[in-house]
């Protein structure tokens, strides 16, 4: 396919310097028989005409080399913009020039007004091959637009004209822009590539009943979270095709193709501003440093180790169980950081002695310990694997750091820690009750950053929603009243590091996450941004809670509160106080009872009397439910006894 595009390219650039051949000697010709009235016959009496004919071949190579040079054979065939007229002006005027020299320095004698006229006949006739093939080719394209998507371009900026200009001249197109929408008061009525600015984001609904719009292209690559997440609902609810632009660098670079103009996301609709973190901050506190990152070819740990990468650090060591992602990440790695001093380990952080040995070989400075069994049904399933993993494994890190003199350790921890009513959440806030009982005992600064669900992790609902989409169907939810808090990947880890840079010891940070999501309207929108119609084209199924799955996440404890930081996204919770010393022996007993003759219940117990908050989540359900039906009761008396008086 690339050769034979290459192939194309080069029959029209060939074809081009062919007709730049004829036209150079026809405006040497036009311009001699203008300085004599028009009248060939008047020009080669003289013999100028004789003149013009032995200088033609030198003529006509020195004006190509000039065009060349000048790169008029690089972009027209895309488009004729006013740069490359201003390379045909200058072109042509060197032209001149350099036939007046030429034909002088080898006494050929010309008309003082020839160079001149030459000039001027061959910028016109240039140009107007140029101009003349830009018409064509968009006449071709208005001809051939039957069948095409009328299309809507939300933006009249740059970013839209971009996309204006490819969805006409690309053959790819599927799209005819019928109507352009911005808010800027000044744009209305104007047009952009012969596209009217038909109104405001305020009119979307209405043109898009108008024109029979089909697709949609949000154009406005700078926009904030809260306009584009306000601008794409109102598109969303047209039930026409969403597509979007890349990021603001790509439009700055002209990174714009089909290829690029991308689906709307779920990610597009979070009505919150992504976190933004001093990264002066956590360059002081990673570069020249040794990190380790456990758990380091998962979702959020190979995205941790892909921006400390990026910090200079003296050592990055990722560790994980998981060779297949270890090896997939230590290749890209080292190719976008050759320089990189990387080490790639492969085991279980649930082995003290491995853990011990690492530490021991390569004095870490800094850990980020993301290594954890997350999945929760699975997890209730198996709970003696969540406590090994993330409770023990935690344990081990934990001591290895403090023995070994690491600076800053950084435990991953979840919303779901919080009035846990699975084992993997309790599972985590013990690892965050030996993250702050370690804080007390240890040099070291102990912390944990505690955040909600990330969106397109691995297990995450929006990749298996995608994928239920996309095989026609059903998408399946848990309970219409389920609702989440979400976050991207690299916002989850840009709190990660800002955490480490705000790190005193024992705090627990938090990330504002804005308003949580209803999953069955997370589901519905991304049937919608698939230009399809929920419970129509694709069923909604509801399958009832999973085991130790709740309907509500929280973010703090009660009683943790909340502290502010210089980032007005990153809060911290304080310290709940435990007794160490019980909790420590509390663990002993967990540990003894982790083994293949202890059973699922008894270890339900023990959790529970380590954690207090853990609970069943029918309890959960069944409370808030009971507190909603006393609250009704309590109105509906109330108006019986207004009725009443």
């Amino acid at each position: 396919m690339k050769q034979s595009i290459n192939r194309q390219r080069l029959v029209r650039i060939l074809g081009l310097i062919i007709l730049d051949l004829i036209i150079i000697n026809l405006a040497a010709v036009l311009a001699l028989v203008t300085r004599f009235d028009f009248s060939y016959a008047s020009a080669v009496k003289t013999g100028y005409m004789h003149q013009v004919w032995r200088y033609a071949a030198i003529n006509t190579v020195v004006t190509l080399l000039v065009f060349y040079l000048l790169r008029l054979y690089h972009s027209v065939w895309e488009f004729a913009s006013s740069s490359e007229m201003i390379r045909i002006a200058m072109a042509s005027v060197i032209s001149a020039v350099l036939y007046w020299a030429g034909s002088s320095l080898l006494g050929m004698r010309v008309p003082r007004s020839f160079p001149l006229l030459y000039m001027l006949f061959l910028a016109a006739m240039i140009a107007g091959l140029r101009l003349g093939y830009r018409a064509f080719r968009q006449l071709l394209h208005r001809t051939g637009r039957a069948g095409k998507k009328k299309t809507m371009v939300i933006g009249g900026g740059a970013g839209g004209a971009m996309v204006i200009r490819e969805f006409m001249l690309s053959e790819q197109s599927e799209n005819r822009v019928v109507c352009v929408v911005d808010d800027d008061p000044a744009k209305q009525g104007q047009f952009i590539r012969g596209v009217r600015i038909a109104g405001t984001t305020d009119d979307i609904a209405d043109l898009v009943k108008k024109h029979n719009i089909e697709d949609i292209v949000f154009a406005i690559p700078s926009a904030s979270r809260q306009d584009r997440a306000r601008i794409l609902e109102i598109c969303r609810a047209t039930g026409c095709r969403l597509r979007t632009l890349p990021g603001i660098f790509q439009i700055a670079n002209g990174e714009v193709s089909i290829q690029s103009i991308r689906e709307v996301d779920i990610e597009d609709l979070l009505g919150r501003d992504t976190v933004k973190i001093d990264l002066d901050e956590v360059a002081k506190y990673i570069e020249g440093k040794t990190v380790l990152v456990t758990g380091g070819g998962g979702s959020i740990g190979s995205e941790l180790c892909r921006m400390a990468a990026k910090q200079n650090p003296a050592c990055l060591i990722v560790f994980d169980i998981y060779e297949n992602n270890a090896y997939d990440l230590q290749m890209e790695l080292r190719r976008s950081h050759p320089d990189l001093n990387l080490v790639v380990l492969i085991g279980s952080v649930r082995d003290a002695a491995r853990m011990d040995s690492i530490f021991e070989q390569y004095r870490p400075d800094l850990v980020f310990h993301a290594a954890a069994h997350k999945h929760v049904p699975l997890m209730e399933v198996s709970p003696f694997e969540a406590i090994k993993n993330n409770v023990f494994g935690t344990y081990n890190t934990a001591r290895a750091a403090d023995k070994y003199g690491v600076q800053r350790f950084i435990l991953i921890s979840t919303d779901k820690a919080v009035n846990p009513t699975n084992v993997m959440g309790a599972s985590k806030r013990m690892c965050e009750m030996i993250v702050q009982m370690m804080n007390e005992r240890s040099r070291t600064e102990y912390v944990a950053v505690r955040f909600g669900n990330v969106l397109g992790s691995a297990g995450s609902v929006i990749p298996l929603f995608r994928k239920q989409i996309r095989e026609g169907g059903p998408v399946t939810v848990t309970d219409k009243r389920i609702i989440r808090y979400f976050m991207t990947i690299p916002e989850a880890v840009q709190l990660i590091f800002q955490a480490g840079a705000y790190a005193h010891g024992g705090e627990i940070f938090v990330l504002d996450m804005g308003d949580p999501v209803r999953i069955d309207d997370l589901a519905r929108n991304m049937i919608r941004l698939s230009g399809l119609e929920p419970d129509v084209d694709i069923p909604i199924v509801y399958t009832g809670l999973r085991p130790g799955e709740k309907l509500y996440e929280e973010l703090l404890l009660s009683g943790e509160g909340m502290q502010k930081t210089r980032n007005n996204l990153i809060f911290i919770g304080h310290e709940m106080p435990f007794d160490h010393t019980l909790f420590e022996e509390q663990l002993e007993q967990l540990h003894r009872l982790s083994e293949p003759d202890g059973t699922n219940d008894i270890l339900r117990r023990v959790v529970r009397e380590i954690v207090p908050t853990y609970h069943e989540p029918q309890d959960d359900i069944t409370a808030k439910e009971a507190a909603r039906a006393k609250e009704a009761a309590m109105v509906q008396a109330a108006e019986e006894q207004a009725v009443t008086v």
